[in-house]
């Protein structure tokens, strides 16, 4: 009845080897559960993150809050506590109700030639708050990263993932229009270089070793990155979207779980602090407490998957929380909190009403594991589609897009319009050393294009006063 662990499954699908651990692990580089003196994994106590992390707990609260200040029903992940906590939510939500500038940000390591659905988590939840908000996003591909932590990776392959990863995030959805997606590799320099400068100047090997766990024989570039990734939170770091004014500060809404360090020091630079928000993660097949992997395939549903390769996946990995016999079941019930298939519903399925009859069926023993790995199987297999489809319509010239150095627009909260401190008439074109500045040509070119603006604008008034006179 049940699909539970066992050696050929594991043979089939390695658990990592942090299954030997006994307390659960959760940084930039490593996430699993606690082992139990029983040798079963357990599923992550977010509670306890938010205890060790010392972030705030989202609660009905703030999402009352959130639905009165923006107008839209909050997205499926807060509802249902996959989007769990968070450290100045409220000061985001305080900038929007009064019309005030912020942006968003996330990134992906391009690891793989494919992500997986796990991957597309963070980036689902960014498009909606970018669409809700309206406002700009800066996403981070961290290929110097990947390369860095790798024995094997050669630097040609991470580049080579960056673009097919940068190709599936495009599939997401996003709007190229107020949309900044960058390779580390490509834009290191002018601005945002000085910023990673900046930050790494108040970082001590101590926080690093104690925030990422580094210990004597890590590479030094390991060390380092965490400025690199820092810097990304810091509006002034690309010039050509918010314009040089370093003093014009304001904050990002992140999507990342690694810089507390960053805030840190951006108080100590009086620099406007980010905002974190965080999401549980989507368990491997195998069950609570694993992390899915782009390496092993048996772990994950990937974006690149058939429908039968779907359905095989979870039919034969799904770790399930039903009973051992279809008696013992009907009489019971299963276990909605381990089991995989019901966790992946919680994820993907968007309608509370047929979530909830769900998992009241399957506790109850009327609804049996087959039946409930069919329904999520129908929900990815359909979720999988749509992405492919889209995915299918981005080609070389929309990376070049998204990537390219360029003013974005956006419009913010429409009951309090912002004035946005952009370089108006900014283009990829003359920025020169990568940090979005206009070259003097273009400057004069601006300010004498203002004035005609202005000359007109006079005019214009004078003919209308000139017309009620008479």
């Amino acid at each position: 009845m049940a699909t539970t662990l066992n050696a050929e499954a594991l043979k089939e699908s390695p658990i990592p080897e942090h299954l030997t651990k006994h307390k659960q692990t959760v940084d930039p580089y490593n996430v699993s559960g606690e082992v139990g003196d029983d040798g079963v994994m357990k599923a992550i106590d977010y509670n306890k993150l938010i205890d060790e992390f010392g972030t705030r707990k989202i609660d009905q609260a703030l999402l009352d809050r959130f639905e009165r200040v923006t107008g839209k029903k909050p997205h499926r992940f807060l509802r249902r506590g996959i989007v769990f906590s968070h450290r100045d939510f409220e000061a985001i939500l305080d900038r929007y109700e009064r019309g005030e500038p912020f942006f968003l940000y996330t990134g992906r390591g391009p690891s793989s030639d494919s992500v997986h659905v796990g991957h597309t988590i963070p980036f689902e939840f960014t498009k909606w708050l970018q669409d809700t908000f309206d406002v700009p996003l800066v996403i981070m591909m961290t290929d110097d990263e990947k390369y860095l932590f790798s024995e094997k990776r050669t630097l040609e392959e991470v580049q080579g993932y960056c673009s097919t990863n940068a190709k599936d995030i495009i599939a997401i959805g996003f709007d190229p229009a107020k949309t900044f997606i960058f390779s580390d590799f490509e834009y290191m320099g002018g601005a945002f270089y000085k910023n990673v400068v900046r930050l790494s100047k108040h970082i001590t090997l101590n926080q690093a070793r104690a925030i990422f766990g580094f210990n004597d024989s890590t590479n030094i570039g390991r060390i380092h990155f965490g400025s690199i990734q820092g810097a990304t939170s810091w509006a002034h770091s690309f010039p050509h979207i918010f314009g040089t004014d370093e003093k014009r500060t304001f904050p990002v809404l992140l999507t990342k779980i690694h810089f507390r360090m960053t805030r840190d020091v951006s108080a100590r630079l009086h620099y406007a602090k980010p905002s974190l928000i965080h999401a549980k993660f989507l368990d491997a097949l195998q069950g609570p407490g694993t992390k899915m992997s782009a390496s092993v395939d048996e772990s994950a549903i990937f974006m690149r998957d058939t429908p039968n390769q779907i359905k095989n996946k979870i039919n034969r990995y799904a770790f399930s929380g039903g009973k051992v016999s279809v008696e013992e079941h009907r009489a019971q019930g299963g276990d909605t909190s381990v089991d995989v298939s019901y966790q992946y519903l919680r994820f993907f399925l968007e309608d509370d009403d047929e979530l909830e009859k769900i998992r009241v069926s399957y506790e109850s023993g009327e609804l049996l594991t087959g039946d409930l790995k069919a329904i999520c199987i129908k929900e990815l297999q359909t979720y999988v589609a749509a992405f492919q489809e889209r995915r299918a319509k981005v080609d070389d010239a929309t990376v070049e897009l998204f990537m390219k150095v360029r003013p974005l627009k956006w419009a913010g909260n429409p009951k309090a319009p912002i004035v946005v401190p952009q370089m108006e008439g900014a283009s990829a074109e003359g920025i020169e050393g990568g940090d979005g500045k206009l070259t003097k040509n273009q400057l004069k070119k601006l300010e004498k294009q203002k004035q005609i603006e202005a000359k007109k604008a006079q005019k214009a008034k004078e003919k209308e006063e000139a017309a009620k006179a008479a």
